[in-house]
């Protein structure tokens, strides 16, 4: 995040999309909300991109611009496992956000 008013303006833009509370919301909790994995572990690695494209009914190309919004505005760490990549919540991050934004109202 550049600066905190960047920072929490990226984010509020990325929260504003239905589709990217939802995956921040299956992203909390992910043994509750995806199958395991072949490879890499829903918690430790995060969750692969098709798997979270898969629950939302989405394209690859859909859910991989979601997912890059997300992590842009720094609520979301990627990581690549082989040929995939895993998803999982910067928790860090979402709690500077949160943070900022309750500083600011």
């Amino acid at each position: 995040m550049p600066t905190n008013d960047d920072g929490v303006n990226a984010a509020l833009r990325a929260l504003a999309s239905d589709r990217r509370r939802v995956i921040l919301e299956w992203l909390r909790e992910p043994k509750r909300h995806f199958r395991p994995q072949v490879d890499g572990d829903l918690v430790a690695d995060g969750v692969c991109g098709v798997l979270i494209a898969e629950k939302l009914g989405v394209s690859q190309p859909t859910v991989s611009e979601h997912l890059k919004i997300l992590s842009q505005a720094g609520l979301l760490k990627s990581k690549r496992v082989r040929q995939w990549t895993f998803y999982k919540r910067d928790e860090a991050q979402i709690a500077k956000v949160k943070r900022a934004i309750i500083a600011n109202i």
